[in-house]
């Protein structure tokens, strides 16, 4: 699932392009993307129709484009959403779900092939869509107290990365992401927030922020064409991973092999060397 850079990939892509711009149309391709619209996939397309969109805004995973009147299309882009830019006439990409026209002839195309996602209309939600209030600020939010956040996280007793993983918590950090910065912390997944310490908790949230920073620059993380930016290219941080899907490759920093294990449904990468295991408390 996309992660904060890749979500914020596609968002700066969007923005020169939709900010300003009137909708002129929608077509529903197929139901299931807009399916949190109660009234219907033409209802979803009527109330769409000429209203003209603002900058669009990101809060961790989540995407909104918000609308001249105070609504805004919230979208998720689940396991394979990708936005697509292109001229009206241009062939459709194969699992393209929704067109939505602009003034000067361009089309924005909701493309998603797991249909996972999914495109809403936000009433009242220009500046945070009421859905996603729960969501906390993620590292790169202005506003984001850092001392606040440090001390929360302390105090909770789950291991750092489930902690990492909570979007109430902190927002738009996922499973590559979580490994990465623990690993730049050189700190174990399964160690108890409540024991790191605030400098070590600190540390984490830096890394965190660091790693991040540096796949934007690249463009996010693709391991397969389900993520694209608006202009169908794939990003490449994934080239520069030091522990995500390096199993069994040597730790860039010691040499000792990078070990996978099982974690909620999904897969932990670690160095062992360099991230020992918390000890068991009796």
């Amino acid at each position: 699932m996309p992660e904060l850079p890749e979500v914020e990939t596609v968002r700066s892509g969007l923005e020169p392009i939709i900010t300003g711009r009137r909708i002129d149309g929608v077509t529903v391709l197929h139901p299931r993307p807009v399916r949190r619209h109660e009234a219907g996939p033409d209802a979803f397309a009527a109330a769409l129709a000429g209203r003209t969109f603002g900058v669009p805004r990101r809060r961790g995973k989540y995407l909104w484009l918000p609308l001249d009147d105070g609504d805004a299309v919230l979208a998720h882009l689940g396991m394979s959403g990708q936005f697509r830019i292109n001229a009206p006439a241009d062939p459709l990409q194969k699992h393209a779900r929704v067109l939505v026209d602009l003034d000067g002839a361009t089309q924005v195309r909701f493309v998603d092939q797991r249909m996972f996602g999914g495109l809403s209309l936000s009433v009242g939600g220009a500046e945070l869509p009421p859905e996603i209030a729960h969501i906390a600020r993620d590292l790169f939010a202005p506003e984001l107290d850092l001392d606040a956040l440090v001390a929360r996280v302390g105090r909770s007793r789950s291991g750092i990365k489930r902690v990492l993983l909570h979007q109430s918590i902190v927002s738009g950090i996922g499973n590559i992401y979580a490994d990465e910065a623990l690993w730049r912390a050189q700190v174990h997944a399964e160690t108890p927030a409540d024991e790191l310490g605030s400098d070590v908790t600190r540390g984490v949230l830096l890394a965190a922020h660091a790693v991040m920073t540096s796949a934007l620059a690249q463009g996010g993380s693709s391991f397969d064409a389900l993520y694209v930016n608006v202009n169908g290219e794939s990003g490449y941080f994934d080239r520069s991973l030091d522990a995500y899907g390096r199993e069994g490759l040597p730790c860039k920093r010691c040499g000792t092999p990078i070990i996978r294990e099982q974690f909620m449904n999904r897969s932990s990468f670690f160095c062992p060397r360099c991230q020992r295991r918390p000890r068991a408390t009796s």
